[in-house]
């Protein structure tokens, strides 16, 4: 596994590093249509490897929504997926599937999801509980629409904890819905410990610490929550906001709490993701944050930002007996999942 991972890594920063853009305005429309289209490029370059049946699978249509909502944190087979299995490729259709993974995030998004992978091969060599798979080869990848630099399509890739539906539509990209999660969610890899979801918590507890009492107050909710609120399944429904309003936040506190949302919207690549955040800043004033359980930096803790394009939920689990070691989270945009707002008529 040491091997194959470390050459995922690297691919994903050779093919990644040249998509980082920073202009606004035209410029940056412009660079997502150039990331938009290395993306396209990658995928068509991968469906040229695979057999007519292969394709097949892969390939479904844009109007295909059940297919948009295949996802869950579940393993195989308590949840099953459609697309191509990772195991079930050769050692070049396999490279070239996580090309387009590749082209489609950031290098931090990217390593990201390695380190997801990851942990899921550590469960399995732990040995698969009776009728549960997980590893590695458990991923899957599958196109909703036709792979194109200009007319709207989705790369779905996941397996347990983990579900990434990237929305490409031309000039302009969205991560949403999209669930991370992790278990264990602290494993080492040749002897150095690795944490997937590791910046989100220890982000998190440096925001709610940088509230004042009054705001604290308001944050934390009397409620205790064991999972994710609109995770898999969920699709278009809402809930109303709660915690504190980020309008009474000082400069710094809103620097603190954009650089904890980075690291869900700065997964995909870094041209959709500037856009994205531009976007969460106009409507920073509207945004609230939420905390449920103990603020001492390290401690099993749920929170929540939520705002009129943006909601993510970070949901320690109580299974298995340690909740810092069995996260889910979610990524949603009430107003743009699967790109409804790039494809409305």
């Amino acid at each position: 596994m040491k091997n194959s991972l470390n050459g995922i890594r690297s691919l994903g920063l050779a093919l990644v590093g040249t998509l980082v853009f920073t202009s606004p305005g035209f410029a940056e429309s412009t660079q997502i249509v150039e990331a938009t289209a290395k993306v396209a490029a990658a995928a068509e370059k991968f469906l040229a490897g695979l057999s007519e049946t292969q394709r097949a699978a892969v390939k479904y249509p844009f109007s295909d929504e059940e297919q948009k909502a295949k996802w869950s944190n579940l393993p195989e087979p308590m949840y099953h997926r459609h697309g191509l299995r990772l195991g079930d490729l050769t050692a070049a259709q396999r490279e070239a599937a996580m090309s387009v993974l590749a082209a489609t995030l950031s290098p931090m998004g990217y390593q990201k999801v390695v380190e997801i992978v990851e942990a899921d091969e550590v469960l399995r060599k732990d040995g698969n509980p009776p009728n549960i798979v997980f590893g590695k080869d458990e991923f899957y990848l599958s196109f909703v629409g036709a792979p194109s630099a200009t007319t709207p399509w989705i790369v779905q890739f996941g397996g347990h904890h983990l579900a990434l539906n990237a929305t490409l539509a031309g000039s302009h990209g969205i991560l949403t819905p999209s669930l991370t999660a992790a278990q264990p969610a602290i494993y080492k890899v040749d002897g150095k410990t690795v944490r997937p979801l590791g910046r989100e918590s220890d982000k998190s507890f440096v925001v709610i610490n940088a509230l004042n009492e009054e705001q604290k107050k308001q944050a934390i909710l009397g409620s205790a929550f064991r999972d994710l609120v609109l995770g898999p399944g969920h699709d278009g429904k809402t809930i109303a906001p709660e915690g504190v309003k980020v309008a009474t936040f000082t400069e710094k506190q809103k620097e603190l709490l954009l650089d904890l949302v980075n690291e869900w919207v700065g997964i995909v690549n870094e041209s959709a993701a500037a856009e994205k955040m531009v976007e969460i800043k106009s409507h920073l004033s509207e945004t609230y944050f939420a905390w449920s359980g103990p603020t001492v930096p390290g401690s099993a803790a749920y929170f929540r930002i939520q705002g009129p394009t943006l909601l993510i939920e970070y949901a320690p689990q109580n299974l298995g007996g340690n909740p810092l070691n069995h996260i889910h989270t979610i990524y949603r945009d009430p107003t743009n999942d699967y790109g409804k707002r790039y494809t409305a008529k």
